[in-house]
């Protein structure tokens, strides 16, 4: 499989008020977060697996842990958001597909495992969560053929949240540059996937990780409540 798995980690994460970069977080099994993603997609796509991470805040830190990856530099880090991390990342790596997660989620390892099938037909998706919505998360709708339509935080009546773990498809992704090169710097990559989905008809679909964990890390509470899972 030639899948190109991506790690956006260049963000500050002032919000959970650590020093460290927010994806080198311990949790209460010892892991950082970052260990437990690479561990998660090494059980799904084999111990060869290439991982390629965007950093930035703290860039050597990273590196210094996780010595074999990979690794793309978003040197505006303190004034950009995902958007322009991942678009660095889609342009570093060539032609295929990309599997992408922001570096703060903890999440089940079977969630990729539900991925491949996706992955290997080479259909873009954004994982996602029909248990709960939050003002403050990331939100979606889908359209009547079943794939999303609308992406983002001030979506109205989202049927869910989106996790933070995304695939797009070679046929997919050069359309998705050319809108993540259009959003502001400040857009998270929704923006982007929310675009290509209105202006370059993208069909992305939405795959339901309901009954499995994901946790995305922004405060202490989301701390607490990843670490009743690992």
């Amino acid at each position: 499989m030639s899948t190109q798995i991506v790690i956006l980690a260049a963000g500050m994460g002032t919000r959970l008020g650590r020093a460290l970069p927010k994806s080198l977080t311990t949790l209460n099994d010892g892991r950082s977060i970052m260990q437990q993603q690479h561990e998660n997609v090494r059980a799904a796509f084999g111990e060869d697996a290439r991982i390629s991470t965007v950093v930035g805040y703290r860039a050597e830190e990273i590196v210094d842990r996780f010595p074999d990856a990979d690794y793309i530099y978003n040197e505006r880090y303190d004034q950009t958001n995902t958007s322009k991390s991942l678009l660095r990342a889609l342009q570093a790596t060539g032609k295929h597909g990309v599997l992408w997660m922001n570096g703060d989620v903890v999440f089940d390892p079977r969630v990729l495992g539900r991925a491949i099938a996706h992955v290997e037909a080479d259909q873009s998706f954004v994982a996602v969560n029909t248990a709960k919505v939050s003002d403050e998360e990331v939100k979606y709708t889908v359209s009547e053929s079943g794939h999303i339509d609308k992406l983002s935080k001030q979506v109205a009546d989202g049927i869910g949240e989106a996790v933070g773990i995304n695939y797009v498809s070679r046929a997919d992704k050069r359309a998705l540059v050319r809108c993540l090169h259009r959003v502001d710097d400040q857009d998270y990559f929704e923006g982007g996937l929310e675009l290509a989905i209105a202006e370059e008809g993208l069909r992305v679909l939405p795959m339901d990780i309901s009954d499995l964990y994901a946790v995305e890390v922004d405060f202490a509470e989301d701390l607490e409540r990843a670490n009743q899972f690992v």
